[in-house]
């Protein structure tokens, strides 16, 4: 759950370090602040070497309190963290209400977004290569079609946009191109207007304005008129949000080839789903497709076209290779032919080769052509590509390790002189939960989420001690006077005092084993979860 971090968990250190929950009162955060300068206020040492460790912490708990207590700073820090509060934005003009904070705080947001669109272009484009087999095995080339197409838009004001693209295509002997440029303008919130015109093989003039009707749809009209031979086309369309994650459209064309067509998609995490009917003046289709997420990188569809000029299956499936690269391969059957499919997909660029095997339906050349891939695909998967990329994550890991460890190592010793100053009073509370058979934490273990997975493994004993640390002390320091112990949800626990994170950048659990009335019990809770115990009924017992 180390995403959390993005979303703001991670920006609640020193909810962590008082102990309180990101949503606790003003009297439980002074009262919190008490209860921690009691055990670090430097007076209450005579060594110089305890007093030096007990300074250290409590200014650390001094600027918790000072920011969390002070209700402006607070509202900073739980929208942007420490680096809201050193970023000058608390050097303007006060703000009194915590409002104030957040319109303050979102329009500099948005001004930030709108100046990083209008420095940027939006580049994108697609190379389409049509490959015949057929036609090679016949002496002839093996393309046997090209396109290129290309389009930059640019955020050129706050209302305005535009777009300039262009298109190359040969296909045997023949070839043309085309450019066009569209500016868009938004008149309102719910409105705006687009122009566009484009000149080569298809010369058109053309304007669509669109408009939010309601919370959940939408309408939009074009009108559209060729400078080849003088023919329009007037366009309507109207979308519809079904449901959270659906939506339906009905798009009316009236012209050359006049046609109405009703849609359908659907879109969840795991998921993704389309169909379409088209009704024309000369020809009629329905087509529809299915995508799985089998993974965040991983995905498999089908997808299926029918109609008066098209018969067709497709299944395949994609693999994301980088952060903004995936590749996909399919393979369809139809009317046309038989077909492979390569695509790969670069944020806005796409190169996209589908190769035409057969002419024919032969069910032999069928079967291969669908069977042959996938074996490949499958073993280069188990026996290349899974030990390349497994071998580059434990290289990976291996660098963030040396590259963290002088800082992994600090952290470990701040930690362990913190928990020098628990001792005490935690081996008191330890000793009075014995008497009354009451919550004893006997181990606690912080750390790396897959060293506690294999903690039962003898040949990853150095890696579990590197990688996670011992929290049995802070722990029960924190068990409170009726017996419980609570951990926040939404807060890091490596903030909290006695804690400390020994795998940067890793996803990382909580160990906790545990006594209660004379049982044992042990529970295992991720990174920003809650933790509640005793709760025998729902613990594992041991």
């Amino acid at each position: 759950m180390e995403g959390g971090e993005e979303n703001g968990a991670g920006k609640r250190e020193l909810y962590a370090l008082l102990h309180v929950s990101p949503e606790a009162s003003d009297e439980e955060i002074r009262k919190a602040y008490r209860q921690w300068a009691q055990v670090y206020h430097p007076d209450k040492y005579q060594s110089p070497q305890m007093k030096e460790i007990a300074t250290n912490n409590f200014q650390r708990i001094c600027e918790a309190y000072e920011i969390l207590s002070d209700e402006n700073r607070r509202q900073i820090y739980d929208i942007y963290g420490m680096e809201g509060l050193t970023s000058g934005l608390e050097l303007g003009p006060k703000l009194n209400k915590a409002e104030e904070i957040k319109e303050e705080l979102e329009r500099l947001r948005r001004r930030k977004e709108h100046e990083k669109m209008s420095a940027h272009t939006q580049p994108s484009g697609l190379i389409l290569a049509n490959l015949s087999l057929p036609q090679f095995l016949q002496g002839g080339g093996i393309v046997r079609g090209l396109e290129m197409s290309s389009q930059f838009q640019s955020q050129i004001s706050k209302r305005n946009a535009i777009a300039i693209g262009g298109n190359l295509a040969v296909n045997g002997k023949s070839g043309g191109g085309a450019a066009s440029a569209v500016v868009r303008h938004q008149i309102s919130s719910v409105s705006s207007i687009e122009f566009m015109a484009s000149t080569g093989l298809r010369a058109v003039l053309g304007v669509q304005t669109s408009r939010q009707l309601s919370l959940h749809s939408t309408a939009t009209m074009g009108f559209a008129m060729s400078l080849k031979d003088g023919s329009v086309n007037l366009s309507n369309s109207w979308t519809r949000q079904l449901s959270e994650t659906s939506n339906g459209n009905i798009q009316l064309v009236l012209g050359p080839e006049s046609f109405v067509a009703v849609g359908w998609q659907k879109k969840e995490e795991k998921m993704s789903a389309s169909g379409e009917i088209k009704i024309g003046t000369s020809s009629f289709g329905a087509s529809a497709h299915y995508t799985h997420r089998f993974s965040t990188k991983s995905h498999g569809r089908i997808a299926g076209r029918f109609g008066s000029t098209n018969l067709e299956i497709e299944i395949g499936g994609g693999r994301k290779i980088s952060q903004f690269s995936t590749v996909r391969m399919l393979y369809s059957v139809g009317i046309q032919g038989i077909f492979w499919r390569f695509e790969l997909h670069r944020a806005g660029q796409k190169l996209i080769i589908p190769i035409l095997l057969s002419r024919h339906l032969n069910p032999v050349t069928a079967t291969g052509a669908f069977i042959i891939p996938t074996s490949i695909y499958f073993l280069l998967k188990n026996f290349v590509v899974k030990p390349y990329y497994l071998k580059r994550e434990q290289l990976k890991a291996l660098e963030n390790m040396e590259k963290t460890s002088a800082q992994v190592k600090e952290a470990r010793a701040a930690a362990e002189k913190a928990q020098q100053l628990l001792q005490n009073v935690a081996k008191r509370k330890m000793s009075k939960q014995i008497e009354t058979r009451g919550l004893v934490i006997t181990r606690a273990v912080y750390g790396s989420q897959k060293a506690l997975k294999k903690r039962d493994e003898a040949e990853v004993k150095d890696e579990l001690a590197s990688q996670v640390i011992d929290v049995t002390l802070p722990l029960n320091f924190l068990v409170n006077d009726s017996g419980q112990l609570k951990l926040h949800e939404g807060v890091k626990k490596s903030g909290i005092m006695g804690f400390c994170d020994p795998c940067p950048g890793e996803p990382k659990q909580l160990h906790v084993e545990y006594t209660f009335s004379g049982q044992s019990f042990q529970v295992v809770v991720d990174d920003y979860e809650e933790l509640l115990i005793p709760q025998v009924p729902s613990s594992c017992s041991l």
